[in-house]
Parts: C-alpha cells; sequence; structure tokens
C-alpha cells in the first residue's frame, strides 16, 4: 500500500506538532512547515517526517516549500494566530495585518499552491483548522474574528469550487486550546495568558489532533463537513463556566 503524505503548516508546536505525531502514527508520512525549523527537526525525527522551512505570510517562502513536496495527499492549514485584544476604535493595524496575512492569505497560498497536487493524488483532503472566532464575535477580538471570519469563508467555498473533483473539505472549528496561543496573543505575557485557562478545563493539541486525524481516516466518499468542538465548560466565544 502507498504511503500517503500529509503537509502540516504551523507543525513546530501546538496544534500543528500534535496532529504530526497523530497522523504519523495513522500511517501518514508527514511534511512539517514551520519557521522555527530547530523545533521542526526535531519532530520530523520523532515522526519520520519531513522538516521544511515555511513562512505562510511569505509568497516565496510558500513556493520554495511546495516545489520540495511532490505529492500530497492531505493538507492541514494550521499556521495561524491572534495578536492583541483591541476594542475597534483603539485597533493596531500591524495587528490586523499580521492576523489577515497569517489566518487568510497563508491559508490561500497554501491550499492554493497544494491544490493541484491535492487532486492529482485521486485522493485529496484539505483540512482547516478556523475557530469558533469565526462563526461569532465578542469584545475586542475584531481582528482575530473577522480574519476568521474571512478564513472560514474561504474554506467554504472550495467545497462548492471542487465539488466533483477527488478532493474532500473539512473545517475544524475548535473553541478554547491550551497552547501557546494566548501567550503569542498576549505578547509572551504568560500570566496575563493563564488566566485565560482558568477555572476550568481547555482543550488540549492532542485533542483536537485526534478530531483531525478521525476525519482525515475515513473512507474517501466521506466528507466531514465541519467539526465544532469546545470544552465542555465552554458555551462560546466569551461564556465559560469556571470553577
Amino acid at each position: 500500500m502507498t504511503t500517503r503524505t500529509a503537509v502540516i503548516t504551523g507543525a513546530s508546536a501546538g496544534i500543528g506538532a500534535a496532529t504530526a505525531r497523530s497522523l504519523a502514527r495513522a500511517g501518514f508520512h508527514v511534511v512539517l512547515g514551520a519557521r522555527r525549523v530547530d523545533k521542526l527537526e526535531a519532530l520530523a525525527e520523532e515522526t519520520s517526517g519531513t522538516a521544511l522551512t515555511l513562512d505562510v505570510t511569505d509568497a516565496d517562502s510558500v513556493a520554495s516549500f511546495v516545489e520540495r513536496v511532490p505529492e500530497c495527499h492531505v493538507l492541514v492549514n494550521n499556521a495561524g494566530g491572534a495578536k492583541g485584544l483591541e476594542r475597534v476604535d483603539e485597533a493596531d493595524e500591524d495587528h490586523w495585518r499580521w492576523m489577515w496575512e497569517t489566518n487568510v492569505l497563508g491559508t490561500l497560498r497554501m491550499t492554493k499552491s497544494l491544490m493541484p497536487k491535492l487532486v492529482a493524488s485521486g485522493d485529496g483532503h484539505v483540512i482547516t483548522v478556523t475557530s469558533i472566532a469565526g462563526h461569532g464575535v465578542y469584545p475586542g477580538g475584531s481582528g482575530y474574528t473577522s480574519s476568521k471570519h474571512a478564513q472560514t469563508a474561504l474554506h467554504q467555498t472550495l467545497r462548492a469550487e471542487h465539488l466533483g473533483d477527488p478532493v474532500r473539505v473539512t473545517e475544524i472549528v475548535p473553541g478554547a486550546v491550551q497552547t501557546e496561543f494566548s501567550v503569542n496573543r498576549f505578547d509572551g505575557d504568560a500570566d496575563r495568558a493563564a488566566k485565560v485557562y482558568e477555572g476550568y478545563q481547555p482543550l488540549t493539541a492532542e485533542d483536537v489532533a485526534d478530531v483531525i486525524s478521525f476525519a482525515a481516516t475515513r473512507p474517501s466518499h466521506v466528507n466531514l463537513d465541519q467539526i465544532v468542538m469546545k470544552p465542555r465548560a465552554q458555551l462560546d466565544g466569551r461564556t465559560f463556566h469556571r470553577e
């Protein structure tokens, strides 16, 4: 049986790294893309995968990465994140620009570049990790929620545009996941980030990776269009039951 190849962006930590481990256990050859190559190389050795430097905000970096990927059966668009928590009337345009470049244009670049190889595989699958922020709003989150709404719209449009092609399309929609996400959002303020997860049990990167792996290993005629997953204690982007 031919080994299937899965490309994972943002694979150096968090959901991306956990997904690499999960898909490798499921029998995929994993191609890991991220900017922190030192972490990638250690993970590639652990998973018998391939580590390639990748910055999804840089078109040249994406082109160079894709040239080194001979085939692709599964693309996991995981690279992304948030910066800041400012109100609209205090918005930081640099934060907005980074979030749109990473979450929206990064997903666009990777999907556009690898789609010919996904179709050529005869059984391709685009899995995009969005967020419940792409399906709702909350005060202070406009930059992130707007970028995630756009990412969701981009991903869902693929389902219509490639209907009839041998490509599945799955949107993974997590709620609160305890990774480096909040530390990065708050510019390295670990104490502030920790408060986001106080009083309840958030999802882990492994929880999300398990669901991604489940979607990727369904029979090829089965398309899991959208999977929303949240901690039991979370209702929406701003409502939690905290002990």
